[in-house]
């Protein structure tokens, strides 16, 4: 059975992710990193990534939890499994890499390892989280939670922008890959492993719970020892409590506290045979969650466009700039629907729903 509300966190995952790409390509003039604006499109570009990837973790164990007990797995199984997933989500971060070359006005080298090569890593680890009983994930999730402070410095954390998004040779790419990048195994694929676990403790709402308020005491002393220090609690990159690039450790907890409160707001009564959160108000938000990934691949082609019209040019005006991003980012809703009556067999994923 599909459940409706797993669409709609889909949906406001990849909308998320649509504004802060979009604001990062078309950024207004005048506004400084401690700007109201520019701190609403930085928390939301910090909940987005997060989101996408443990909602992406979430399809890829369900995938294949579906498929270890519906056929004969065996490692032929399970690399049928694999491989086309591999192929695809590389082939998609090299269109979303082309269409954004930093000598045309974008953000990537062709080869840099992102969100995408990041799902195709969780492609492979998927066949063997469901082989790992549920404690023994949850102290994966806690390991790979605690990497930025064991790897140190190799997190990164003096690059810049450029050299995070190049590399040099197989060895530094693998670099980028697992340790560097932008969206690097370590940490982030304790996202993919929280949302392995989200399902399998949906029923345990008594320990659920007291999870979610000792996680959110922790929150609350961070910020106070962050006004105690006068640092700032979060930045995009720097020295603060919580950082994005590279992600630390209090980012990687806080932004997965957060989507455990996501998930659980919107899945209302529908585990229990009820109505997802907002009922049949928020249906339209749905199709876009069932192509998320689609959109995460055309919303970059189309801001490929836009990137290298704009080069040296100026900077909108703040109004202009907020108009463009906002209707950017809403006009894929009525895509979605659009696609879903006409072509819905068009898609990434449905190419990946075939491999199943």
């Amino acid at each position: 059975m599909r459940l409706r509300y797993i669409d709609r966190i889909r949906a406001i995952a990849i909308l998320c992710m649509v504004q802060v790409h979009t604001a990062a390509i078309i950024p207004p003039e005048g506004i400084s990193v401690d700007h109201p604006i520019a701190f609403v499109s930085a928390a939301i570009g910090g909940m987005a990534a997060p989101m996408f990837v443990t909602i992406s973790g979430w399809g890829i164990y369900r995938s294949a939890k579906r498929r270890k007990e519906s056929v004969d797995t065996d490692i032929f199984s399970w690399m049928y499994w694999i491989l086309p997933r591999v192929i695809i989500l590389s082939f998609c971060q090299l269109l979303v890499n082309s269409a954004l070359l930093l000598e045309r006005g974008g953000r990537f080298e062709w080869m840099t390892p992102g969100v995408l090569t990041l799902l195709a890593i969780a492609s492979i680890l998927g066949p063997l989280l469901v082989y790992i009983r549920r404690d023994r994930r949850l102290q994966l999730m806690l390991l790979l939670l605690i990497t930025p402070l064991i790897i140190r410095d190799f997190n990164g954390i003096d690059l810049n922008w450029i050299e995070r998004v190049s590399s040099h040779g197989t060895e530094q790419w693998i670099e980028r890959l697992l340790l560097n990048g932008t969206y690097p195994a370590l940490p982030w694929l304790s996202f993919i492993v929280l949302g392995s676990l989200i399902d399998d403790y949906s029923e345990n709402l008594n320990s659920r719970n007291k999870t979610l308020k000792f996680s959110l005491i922790i929150i609350g002393i961070s910020m106070i020892y962050s006004f105690y220090l006068g640092i700032p609690w979060a930045l995009t990159e720097g020295n603060a409590i919580l950082t994005f690039f590279p992600a630390n450790t209090m980012f990687i907890f806080t932004s997965g506290i957060f989507v455990i409160i996501l998930f659980k707001v919107l899945e209302g009564d529908e585990k229990s045979g009820g109505k997802p959160k907002g009922g049949g108000k928020l249906s339209w938000l749905e199709p876009a969650g069932r192509l998320s990934l689609t959109i995460y691949v055309m919303h970059f082609l189309l801001l490929g466009i836009v990137a290298y019209e704009m080069q040296n040019q100026p900077r909108l005006e703040l109004y202009t700039a907020f108009l463009l991003t906002i209707v950017h980012t809403s006009i894929w809703i009525p895509l979605a629907v659009l696609h879903e009556k006409y072509i819905p067999k068009i898609s990434f994923e449905e190419l990946l729903r075939r491999f199943n």
